[in-house]
This record gives structure tokens, sequence and C-alpha cells, in this order.
């Protein structure tokens, strides 16, 4: 089974939020699959930190190399059919990116973003909601 997973997902792993134990047991046996983006999605994440001084670089360095033990398979999805769904969402293209991801892979997402949630359900995306 494929789960397609975003940044917040990601970022909750690999920084120990209160979330962590139940995200991972979530996705246990599952193949996690992420638009390509989601290296520069990462970085940009931790960069934001960085700036608002929420994280020390020698954090962001321990969180890099946990996600980088993380098996996801990166999907290149179609930049059309993203700007597409941006707009017919009012979404960032960053959210569409997931969106496109999930219905190329015709798989349910896992995300902590309620908002990205609920604009992936009006395209008949599959959400897991026990977080949410």
């Amino acid at each position: 089974m494929n789960i397609v997973v975003d940044t917040s997902v990601i970022i909750a792993v690999i920084t120990n939020e209160e979330h962590k134990p139940q995200l991972i047991k979530m996705v246990e046996g599952a193949d996690l699959v992420a638009p390509s983006s989601l290296h520069w999605e990462i970085g940009n994440a931790f960069s934001a930190m960085s700036k608002r001084k929420r994280i020390k670089l020698e954090q962001v360095k321990a969180a890099l190399k946990a996600y980088n033990q993380i098996p996801i398979r990166l999907s290149d999805v179609e930049l059309s059919m993203s700007i597409e769904l941006a707009t017919e969402l009012e979404i960032y293209a960053y959210d569409a990116y997931v969106i496109a991801c999930a219905l190329k892979h015709k798989c349910s997402l896992l995300t902590l973003d309620k908002g990205l949630a609920d604009a992936a359900q009006k395209v008949g995306v599959r959400i897991r909601e026990e977080i949410l």
C-alpha cells in the first residue's frame, strides 16, 4: 500500500514532535511516496525555523540525517496539472504537488495540514485523518 506524505509529517517525525509515534504507526508496512519537491520543502522549513531562532544548525543536521534514512519514493508530478489544481483550489503550488502526487498514485494522503487535507478531499483524495 502506498501513502503520500507531505512535509508536515516528515518534519514532525524527524524533529521528534508529539505526533511522531502515532505517525510512524500509521505508515507501518506502507510504501511512502512524496512529490520530488519534498527535499526543497524540507530545506525551506528548516531555513524558516532557523531564521526564527527555533532550531540550531546542529539540530538541523541531526534531523536531516534522520530524514535521509526514511525510505521515501520521490515522484515527479505534472507541472501543468499542479498549476491547474493550485488555481482551482486556490492553494500554493507546493500543496498542489502533494495532491497531484496522491492523484497520480491513486493513494491516500497523510498530512498534519488541515488546509491541505481539505483541498485534497475536494478533488477526491482520501485523507488519513487519525491525527487531524
